[in-house]
């Protein structure tokens, strides 16, 4: 069959003379997208990020007409490759080992919504990472919860668990090694730390609440690769988020091949290496306890950390391992972090790149999740095209890579919160994506959360040493973060009982959300009006706040306002009007 636009890019370049014709169209193809990243994409989706082929219709049928020239090739398709999982067997330690009998360390007793921890000290013959199943079922009351076990090597296995309610628990263990199968005991949960409340999860459909109730409004930040930098980077980025407002980072399990980051991480997840190739079956500890370690600090800074699961900017192979392989990772990496109350899964940063896997694929990858989660973590995918069907039952909130302009009807199609999670990047690289002014990025954020979604930043300042926020983290370089930190306190003082902001029937030159006849928000953009006048139900009077978004001021205006009244403005851009209920 000859080659054409729903020809596989790798395919295609195993093909002498068919690599030849993309490059002769494409002689920038290196170093425009690495074909490591997308070698399981067709040449139709491949089109569409080189500006050649998207911008020149002409260009693009004369590639494909010459590849349909060239003499037929017979090619095995690539694919990833297939494997068969390990089972464990009941025989991994013979019937001399007492039942039981592994050294268990462990605390006497917890605080709510804080990870318990058994460590067991048992066999490490054979593979133990996948020779060795291991859980624990945790009970308090009439309520049962089972939690994965992990090995962490040198002999050490691990059963993590967040304990959610105060008394006592009991816990047993099972396990086709001997010495781990039936361990057990009992410990006391007291009560949590003042700053503790539990993990995130979905509030009245369209907003958050930590597991105590406390509200939570996600006002994010993107660092993708900053935990793969080493200590002095990774360290400034926490001092750096200390002092920031962001309450939530977008970042990858695995490391990042793309702009701004194309150095060699300290550690790899795996055994292997990049030249002699990786062991799927035998993920590295070492690797995985920094990422754990680096996620409970940022709970400390009161961060959720909202890991990415898979991505396609990768030179290594760990975008495109067998399901089975896909399988193993999520399964030791959802056990090691479930118990960490400050975890978010987002499946993948653009879902739609990663080119390997499809629709069956990502449900599959979201079951194993929930199957090794006893906490209920959220879930999500994000996109770059085309966006996730939301629709699926497990699917706990839309992130999304979109303006904000289409925010109320994705709430209102999928009926679950919407989390801007790219609106662009306040920056001045190349990229049209990465060069937004601070006031645009601004703009954007306070767009979609008055249309009732909440939103996350990211910053793409250039400097001499290529450490950009968004790809490694640092120091924040832009003007952008303060405002947002601005627009976090405008939420935060919505009154107690007000889960967040709705989108509310609105004009046609600017977005107006909030709760009708509670607290009401105008927001005028990139507009500069004088005066506005609003036409509200009669019956509720307001005191009525200009908010200087840019500048950050709130200035109250006097007397109080009902029905239809006109209020008088500044007549510069990014004011937004705030309406308070005198009764509220």
């Amino acid at each position: 069959m000859p080659y054409g636009p729903e020809s596989v890019l790798g395919d295609v370049l195993r093909d002498k003379q068919a690599e030849a014709v993309v490059r002769k169209y494409v002689p920038r193809l290196d170093d425009e997208l690495t074909t490591v990243q997308f070698r399981y994409g067709t040449l139709r989706q491949l089109s569409f990020f080189i500006e050649r082929l998207r911008t020149d219709p002409e260009a693009q049928a004369a590639l494909y007409a010459e590849l349909a020239a060239l003499p037929e090739t017979v090619l095995e398709p690539t694919s990833p490759a297939a494997e068969t999982d390990i089972v464990p067997s009941p025989d991994y330690e013979s019937a001399d080992v007492p039942i039981g009998s592994a050294r268990c360390v462990r605390q006497e007793a917890a605080t709510r919504w804080q990870p318990f921890e058994l460590e067991l000290h048992g066999p490490e013959h054979g593979n133990p990472f996948t020779d060795v199943a291991l859980r624990a079922e945790f009970r308090h009351g009439e309520r049962t919860l089972t939690a994965h076990g992990f090995y962490d090597g040198a002999g050490v296995h691990r059963i993590r668990f967040l304990p959610d309610e105060e008394g006592t628990w009991t816990f047993r263990t099972a396990s086709n090694a001997r010495s781990l199968d039936s361990v057990e005991g009992t410990f006391h949960c007291g009560q949590a730390r003042p700053h503790d409340h539990g993990p995130v999860q979905v509030h009245e459909r369209f907003h958050f609440r930590h597991t105590d109730g406390t509200r939570y409004f996600p006002v994010g930040t993107t660092a993708y690769a900053w935990t793969h930098q080493g200590a002095e980077l990774e360290e400034q980025t926490l001092r750096t988020l200390a002092d920031a407002p962001f309450n939530k980072i977008r970042m990858c399990v695995f490391p990042k091949s793309y702009l701004f980051n194309t150095d060699e991480p300290p550690l790899y997840p795996f055994e292997g290496s990049p030249d002699s190739g990786w062991d799927f079956r035998r993920p590295n500890p070492a690797y995985f306890r920094h990422l754990e370690e680096r996620i409970a600090q940022l709970g400390e800074l009161g961060i959720e950390a909202d890991l990415i699961l898979f991505h396609a900017y990768d030179r290594w192979g760990f975008s495109d391992m067998s399901p089975v392989a896909d399988d193993r990772y999520l399964r030791y990496l959802v056990s090691r972090l479930a118990a960490l109350p400050n975890v978010w899964w987002s499946l993948a940063n653009e879902y739609d790149l990663v080119w390997s896997k499809n629709t069956e694929d990502w449900h599959r990858i979201a079951a194993v999740i929930r199957a090794h989660d006893p906490h209920g973590h959220l879930i999500s995918v994000h996109d770059c095209i085309e966006i996730w069907d939301n629709d699926a039952e497990w699917v706990t909130h839309c992130s999304i890579q979109k303006p904000p302009a289409g925010t109320a009807d994705w709430r209102s199609r999928w009926g679950k919160p919407v989390v801007l999670d790219e609106l662009g990047y306040e920056g001045d690289i190349e990229q049209g994506w990465g060069n937004l002014t601070p006031q645009e990025l601004v703009r954007r954020c306070w767009e979609g959360v008055v249309r009732g979604g909440y939103v996350t930043h990211g910053e793409c300042r250039l400097a001499d040493d290529d450490v950009l926020w968004w790809a490694k983290g640092g120091a924040l370089k832009g003007e952008s973060t303060a405002r947002l930190g601005f627009l976090r306190g405008i939420l935060e003082e919505l009154p107690a009982d007000l889960p967040g902001i709705q989108p509310l029937p609105s004009p046609f030159d600017f977005p107006f959300g909030g709760v009708e006849g509670r607290r009401l928000l105008a927001y005028f953009g990139t507009g500069q009006p004088r005066r506005r006048t609003f036409l509200l139900r009669p019956g509720v009077r307001y005191r009525a706040d200009v908010l200087d978004t840019w500048n950050m001021t709130v200035s109250e205006l006097p007397g109080t306002y009902e029905g239809e009244f006109t209020l008088p403005l500044p007549g510069r851009p990014y004011i937004a009007v705030r309406l308070r209920a005198v009764e509220d």
